[in-house]
């Protein structure tokens, strides 16, 4: 028995061939419209032109020319600097925009992008009816745009980029393409070129083999993919969500309260399906996108799984309100979409009679809440790393972010603790007396002020994490007399951070005459690690 065939995978390359251009004109409006416009930048000492938009290509221009010689025979065209960063982004927005047709969008930098299409094409009535739709939407923006479809993402984009005559079928206009579409390097075309291999077609017709021993596997693997004869899968921006739930709208929604009265239905609609499936959420994400293309994204976390349709309501609420750009709705929304991006088991709760569980509920509703106003990065919780260097076995984190994170260690009942309430970051210089010099400290200088020690326990020695180091560590410079002297001074009253974090720790909890308790350590082991081993005051026991 054989299984049900696969569905044939479909690839829809978007290409921008006058993207800077557009993105000018866009931010710019009708400043300087009237004159052909040449984005330039300084490459090996020239000012080149590296694109222009459609009036200056009608002239006869061309990027790769210097600037003097566009101007040479185009007077009045204007130079504005290249700007790849502001591209970049406006080449972002796009793919953003396009995420109302399909989830899976991968960028094609610098002017491209490229959407997989599988199983997407029939909810706008086929692929036709769905290039249409493409089409119009930046039309209507006013983008230039080619595209092209194909069962390969690298063929899709060779088409909408290399295509120049129709053809009969996608593998005879693949066939037809130039070798430009396999993107090589320009000496690598060259010796094609002169080897008499111009098309797609004429090195498909030649053995793989003297190809790869000339050129490298790389052009057979990529003449492959192109031509279909091995799969390839794009890499799309996002992660697929575990659930997706929209709505379309024949005409724009006017208003922003609209939308959000649609967003609140949408987290009602998740909620039951997520309680079908016993799960819930700890990250929703609404993005209502606009007729012009623009896209608002609002997103909001809960420290616990939730499927409450009114945690979850009040937390976008609550976002929105804290929004510093208000959400414009400019010519309307006309699809308003909530995402799940991951999913946790949740089972149905049971309250105790105590409500302990209700107080670790009630301080996760708090926690959503300062975070929604606060932002995210501004409520954060300690975690425990798995390390024994005391500096770096706690850090900070979103307290919105989850994970089970290791537990704390118990200290024993009734006995001191072994770690100090305050660590001092980095750890103080100090000056110790010691009667041996691998001993306990007797007496010790901090800040000025003598201190002498009655009680002691230890040493507890932590060695260096030499796993971690770095292969090679250069010796420091030799500093000068001069130099010495002044750091020396500084050592007295200033703290310095241990200048080897491989050497060999031994830690001393002591306490003073005046019942004052530290916690020193000696930074290296006497003469196997260091010389005269420096001390170190690194924390306060209460």
């Amino acid at each position: 028995m054989t299984g049900p065939a696969l569905t044939p995978r479909r690839y829809l390359a978007l290409w921008f061939p006058l993207l800077p251009a557009d993105r000018w004109h866009k931010a710019n409006g009708a400043a300087r419209a009237d004159a052909p416009l040449a984005f330039v930048e300084k490459q090996g000492g020239a000012i080149r032109i590296v694109a222009l938009d459609a009036q200056a290509l009608r002239l006869g221009l061309a990027p790769g020319l210097t600037l003097a010689d566009g101007r040479a025979r185009v007077p009045e065209l204007a130079a504005i600097e290249h700007d790849p960063h502001a591209d970049r982004l406006w080449l972002e927005r796009i793919a953003d925009g396009c995420d109302r047709w399909t989830p899976l969008v991968e960028l094609d930098p610098p002017d491209g992008v490229t959407l997989d299409i599988t199983g997407c094409a029939h909810l706008t009535g086929g692929e036709a009816a769905l290039v249409r739709q493409v089409e119009q939407g930046f039309i209507a923006a006013g983008s230039s745009l080619r595209h092209a479809l194909a069962g390969t993402p690298e063929a899709a984009q060779a088409l909408a980029r290399f295509q120049t005559v129709p053809a009969a079928d996608e593998h005879q206009a693949i066939r037809r393409l130039s070798i430009a579409a396999l993107r090589l390097d320009e000496e690598a075309e060259i010796a094609l070129r002169r080897a008499g291999l111009k098309t797609l077609g004429d090195l498909a017709a030649r053995p793989s083999a003297p190809l790869a021993a000339r050129f490298g596997a790389e052009l057979v693997a990529m003449l492959d993919r192109l031509l279909g004869h091995a799969d390839s899968r794009i890499s799309p921006r996002r992660a697929l969500p575990a659930l997706i739930f929209e709505r379309c709208f024949a005409e724009p929604i006017a208003r922003t309260e609209d939308a959000l009265t649609v967003l609140d239905e949408l987290v009602r609609e998740a909620a039951g399906v997520l309680e079908e499936r016993r799960e819930g959420g700890r990250r929703f994400v609404g993005r209502l996108y606009r007729s012009d293309g623009a896209v608002r994204e609002i997103m909001v976390e809960t420290g616990l799984p939730t499927r409450d349709p009114e945690v979850a309501r009040r937390l976008f609420r609550e976002r929105i309100d804290m929004l510093a750009d208000p959400l414009d709705p400019g010519f309307g929304f006309d699809l308003v979409r909530l995402a799940v991006p991951t999913t946790e088991p949740l089972g149905l709760s049971q309250f105790t009679l105590e409500g302990g569980r209700m107080s670790e509920e009630a301080i996760a509703a708090l926690v959503d809440r300062l975070s929604a106003r606060l932002g995210r990065d501004r409520v954060r919780r300690f975690a425990r790393r798995d390390t024994h260097i005391p500096e770096q076995q706690a850090l900070t984190l979103p307290a919105a972010e989850g994970g089970d994170p290791l537990p704390w260690p118990i200290p024993p009942q009734g006995e001191p603790p072994l770690r100090p309430l305050h660590l001092f970051d980095p750890p103080q210089r100090v000056e110790v007396l010691a009667e041996v010099p691998d001993g306990p400290p007797r007496r010790f200088r901090w800040r000025r002020t003598l201190h002498e020690v009655k009680r002691f326990e230890g040493p507890e020695r932590i060695a260096g994490e030499w796993w971690r180091a770095p292969l090679e560590r250069l010796p420091d410079p030799e500093p000068s007399v001069l130099s010495k002297r002044r750091d020396e001074e500084e050592d007295r009253i200033l703290p310095s951070r241990p200048s080897h974090p491989l050497l060999t720790r031994d830690y001393f909890r002591v306490e003073d005459a005046r019942g004052r308790r530290f916690w020193l350590f000696r930074h290296g082991l006497y003469e196997r690690e260091a010389g005269t081993p420096a001390w170190y005051i690194h924390g306060l026991f209460a």
